[in-house]
């Protein structure tokens, strides 16, 4: 993985850390220090996996289109256990927008994949 961290402004907020990758239509998606800290909270399974959801947008074994017009990135962890990534790519940015552990991988099979 070959993550990039950047500072920039958000809104009126102060400047924030944030990890950058590349996507598989080459637009580079972000994950703010301050996103991911909500993601953790909200999802106390994902702490300790900033990487590895990093990493699941990078290289993903499959993606799923969303109903809103992001994306979900999907990687098997463990046999049966799927990390799921939604973010949204914009012209020549993305962002994350929550990752989750799922092993109810076919209710995502029943969604248009536009990859692989």
């Amino acid at each position: 993985m070959q993550a990039r961290f950047v500072f920039g402004t958000i809104g009126s907020r102060e400047r924030s850390l944030a990890e950058t990758v590349t996507s598989r239509k080459a637009v580079s998606v972000r994950l703010t220090d301050e996103h991911w800290t909500h993601i953790a909270e909200e999802h106390a399974e994902l702490s300790g996996m900033r990487s590895e959801v990093l990493r699941t947008v990078e290289n993903p074994a499959r993606i799923y289109a969303g109903k809103a017009g992001e994306l979900l990135a999907a990687k098997e962890i463990e046999p049966g256990k799927w990390l799921v990534v939604v973010y949204r790519e914009l012209r020549d940015d993305g962002f994350v927008i929550t990752a989750f552990l799922t092993r109810r991988i076919a209710t995502l099979e029943r969604r248009k994949q536009p990859w692989p």
